[in-house]
């Protein structure tokens, strides 16, 4: 792939803890934590079991999903927003009838978009802090909300719609929760990302037995009993420290160990984060706004 770096540092920049979180290999948890409680909101669960791409290629759906969000994360405005508008074409594809409810869907509806990112973002940080080097400081914290903020830009949903704090997330749950359900499509989706069949290959299907624990451990009792995730407490004891133990020994100055995980679960992702890694200093060392960087692409 091209440099993901050509322009600038992108809308955050070194020592951003955008950078930071998105990078570490908690991510892995916190993703597959996000991707299954999307299928909370019922209209993102039926364009999934509608367009089937999780049952049909659930390793390149997965991979490319998490690639986009680590590219809005770390390179520069010009490829985020190509990004962007090419995954906007994808989800204006897919639209129908949610059958709970009766009504239209559209993946790019606003508040599927907030679902999808607040579920994100919040899930990548709670792993960060649940298994990594635990909580950002408080103006840290208060900086990573404030570039997801930045980051929801790039989607239909109004960035000021997005929490800008913890207590902002906590309030945000609690407004949705009514709207949230489950269904036997949401259901199958759900466990398919948790525990995926034996017959999509072995990396997967053991991947996802490694990491579904220590995203279950990590969920709230009330998103336990919305979703089914059934998981004995001294399960969620166990894993604590055994995945704990498994970060740290991926999170080492060398970055060899964790991307030849990487490229085994998730290879497009791999090869952005080892990009992301090996960039030299980009033409302007500075960062950029979603606008400036949309100025930039329209005069390439």
């Amino acid at each position: 792939m091209r440099p993901i770096r050509r322009d600038d540092y992108g809308f955050f920049g070194p020592g951003s803890p955008s950078w930071k979180v998105w990078t570490a290999p908690t991510a892995l948890i916190g993703f597959q934590r996000s991707v299954v409680l999307e299928h909370f909101d019922p209209f993102l669960a039926a364009a999934v079991a509608d367009s089937a791409g999780i049952y049909q290629d659930p390793r390149g759906r997965l991979d490319r999903t998490l690639a986009y969000f680590l590219i809005v994360a770390v390179a520069d405005g010009r490829t985020a927003v190509e990004a962007s508008d090419h995954l906007m074409r994808v989800h204006a594809k897919a639209t129908g009838v949610e059958p709970i409810t009766g009504r239209r869907y559209n993946a790019n509806n606003p508040a599927s978009q907030l679902w999808i990112h607040v579920t994100g973002w919040h899930s990548v940080l709670k792993c960060y802090e649940h298994y990594g080097p635990g909580r950002l400081s408080p103006a840290e914290e208060s900086r990573y909300w404030a570039e997801s903020r930045i980051a929801a830009e790039l989607q239909t949903c109004k960035p000021s719609d997005v929490p800008a704090s913890r207590d902002e997330v906590r309030d945000y749950f609690a407004d949705v929760r009514g709207q949230l359900c489950t269904s036997e499509r949401a259901d199958r989706a759900m466990r398919y990302l948790l525990y995926t069949p034996r017959d999509r290959g072995f990396r997967l299907w053991a991947g996802s037995r490694i990491l579904a624990p220590a995203a279950i451990a990590t969920l709230p009792k009330w998103m336990r009993r919305t979703g089914g995730f059934e998981q004995p407490p001294v399960v969620d004891a166990a894993v604590v420290p055994a995945a704990r133990t498994l970060v740290r020994g991926l999170t080492l100055a060398d970055s060899r160990p964790m991307l030849a995980v990487a490229r085994r679960l998730v290879p497009h992702t791999a090869e952005v984060l080892a990009s992301h890694l090996s960039a030299p200093p980009p033409a302007a060392r500075r960062t950029v706004t979603p606008a400036q960087a949309r100025e930039q692409r329209a005069l390439a």
